[in-house]
Formats: C-alpha cells, sequence, structure tokens
C-alpha cells in the first residue's frame, strides 16, 4: 500500500512537471517577438466577424513566420481569444503575441493624426482630409459646411483651429472639423472679450476676417501686431487695406501672377477696389494671429513692404513706403 502510493505521488509530481514544462514552453512561444525585422510593421484591421484563427494567419503570414495552427491552439488555451473586438490596431515585430492579443482584447486601437496647417483655406483642408488613411468622408460639398457646424454665415472658412487632431480608424471628417471648429470659436470669442481699445473691427467676425489677412500677410510672429496695428489704422481713417492675399482669394484658378489687371478688378475680396474688409476670412487664421487683430500695438504705421529677409519694412508715410518699394520690391538705389 505504501509502495503503491508513493508510485502515485511519483507520477503526480511527473505530471505537473510535465504540465508546467509544457506551461513555461507555451508562454514561451507566445511571448517571442513576431519578426527580427521590421518589414511587417503597420496597422492592421480586426472585422465584425473575424476569427482569432483568422487573425494568426494573417499576422504570421504577414512576418512570415510558421506553426500558425500551434499559436492559434496555444492563443485559444492560454489567453483565451473568443470575443475579440473590431478595430484597427498597430501591429510590429517587437509584439509577443501575448501583447498583440491583449490590445486587441482591451480594444487599444490605433490613434491616426492629420495636422492642419494655418495659412491654408477650407479647401486645401478637405483636400487633404480626403486623403487622410482610415478617415470616413462624410462632408461631400463644402458648402454644405456652415450649415453642418451650425454657423450663421455662408462660408466656413476661417472658422477652424489648425493643429494636429488624433482619431481612431473610420471616424469621420466631419467629427474632426467640428472639434476643430469648437476650438476656433472659443479662442475668437476669448479674443474679442480681450481686444483693446484700438480694435476697429465690429464683431468677432469682423476680428476672425482679419486675423485670416494678418495670417496671410506675414509669417513671422514678431510682425502679426504691427501688421495687425497698420490695418487697423486704415480702418479707423477709412482707408482702403489695399491686401494682395484678399484679392489673391478672390480670383478664380488663380496661376500665381498677380497683375495690375487683377488689382483693377473690382470683387467682393479686391481691397484695392472695396472698402473695408472683404465678405469672409480667405484662409485659416492661426491663434496668435487672431490675437493680434484683437490687440493691435500703438503705431503710426499705414504702410508696409516685403524686405529681402522675409520680413516687412514699416511706414508712416506714402513717401517713405515708396522708397521702400523702391529699394526693396524694384531693386532701386534710393539715396
Amino acid at each position: 500500500m505504501k509502495h503503491a502510493l508513493k508510485i502515485l505521488i511519483l507520477l503526480l509530481f511527473v505530471a505537473l512537471a510535465v504540465i508546467a514544462s509544457v506551461y513555461a514552453l507555451t508562454q514561451w512561444r507566445l511571448a517571442q517577438p513576431l519578426a527580427s525585422d521590421n518589414s511587417g510593421d503597420g496597422v492592421f484591421e480586426v472585422v465584425a466577424g473575424d476569427t482569432a484563427r483568422s487573425i494568426v494567419n494573417r499576422v504570421n503570414q504577414r512576418f512570415e513566420r510558421d506553426l500558425a495552427n500551434v499559436d492559434y491552439r496555444l492563443s485559444q488555451v492560454l489567453v483565451g481569444v473568443d470575443r475579440l473586438p473590431a478595430g484597427v490596431y498597430r501591429v510590429s515585430h517587437q509584439d509577443t503575441w501575448l501583447s498583440l492579443w491583449e490590445r486587441i482584447k482591451s480594444n487599444d486601437e490605433a490613434l491616426f493624426s492629420i495636422t492642419l496647417i494655418e495659412g491654408q483655406t477650407l479647401t486645401q483642408w478637405m483636400a487633404q482630409m480626403k486623403q487622410a488613411n482610415f478617415l470616413r468622408q462624410q462632408v461631400t460639398d463644402i458648402k454644405e459646411l456652415p450649415a453642418l457646424l451650425g454657423l450663421e454665415h455662408a462660408s466656413a472658412e476661417g472658422w477652424l483651429y489648425p493643429e494636429t487632431y488624433h482619431y481612431r480608424a473610420h471616424e469621420t471628417d466631419l467629427s474632426i472639423l467640428r472639434r476643430a471648429h469648437d476650438k476656433m470659436r472659443a479662442v475668437v470669442e476669448d479674443a474679442w472679450q480681450q481686444r483693446n481699445p484700438r480694435c476697429e473691427v465690429n464683431s468677432p467676425y469682423e476680428l476672425l476676417i482679419l486675423a485670416s489677412i494678418i495670417e496671410k500677410e506675414t509669417g513671422l510672429s514678431g510682425e502679426r501686431d504691427l501688421v495687425s496695428s497698420v490695418f487697423h489704422n486704415r480702418l479707423r481713417v477709412g482707408m482702403r487695406l489695399q491686401s494682395d492675399p484678399t484679392t489673391i482669394y478672390g480670383i478664380e484658378n488663380f496661376d500665381g501672377d498677380l497683375t495690375r489687371a487683377h488689382l483693377r478688378e473690382k470683387t467682393a475680396y479686391n481691397t484695392y477696389r472695396i472698402d473695408g474688409l472683404p465678405p469672409t476670412p480667405i484662409a485659416i487664421p492661426s491663434e496668435a494671429a487672431v490675437r493680434a487683430a484683437a490687440q493691435p500695438v500703438a503705431s503710426d504705421y499705414f504702410y508696409f513692404v516685403a524686405n529681402k529677409q522675409g520680413g516687412h519694412v514699416f511706414s508712416e508715410t506714402l513717401e517713405q513706403h515708396q522708397r521702400a518699394v523702391r529699394r526693396y520690391q524694384l531693386n532701386q538705389d534710393t539715396e
């Protein structure tokens, strides 16, 4: 009896040792990196109805791994992979089956990003969004956007905040545009509340329009306040803004060459021919441009012209401005 008990205990220990060895081997297999190089790195999609087996087959094929059936059976027993949420997930050669299953089971989906840049137009933004990975297109016509965003204006130009937006696969372009609009609306309202006494515009929308012009006139942070002061000074005394970027915005199929004929043509955006501001923004302004529009510095400048260093030369009088134009635009000696 004692001898039989000893044999039973011994067999039990052997069985436990075998089970422990198999478990360790299983863990080892599932804990190995999927590959030795990054040739298969990227994203893959789990769609509704996908099975663990189909996922294992696709991933192993992607990383040129063998023993897909073994990986599936081991995952099934050790991890439990019956219910898997659909989504788009990142996968790299450094992943293991353990880390990858954990990511999928916890629905830790891949994040994508799109950077929308200040100074671009709404048309340019929408073209960029159409090229974005895994971003579902819901806005089919830009003209529909004001209503979709709840705007009272005929155009959504200018009403979107420029920055990098992160999204999950199959989020809509409208969802990102709404986020961008909510942020820009808050920025404009805050800037409007903090405008200084030199601010000559009459509404938050006019502030946004002027900000878009400032954005297009200079990319230098140190110049925005001065450019703003020039336009506010002109608005105060009733001078036309005479801004090339506004005129260009109103030219259909502009080819890059702004001519005298363009400047003479009366359009809603040609500020050489119209008084005051154009009817809509002409681009997406940065927050800095919005705040510069609301808080122009005190200056006596009414003119500015581009210099040869990427900035501008500011002038108080037409005579000073004409000299600056001859020097920096016409390359004529003004001495």
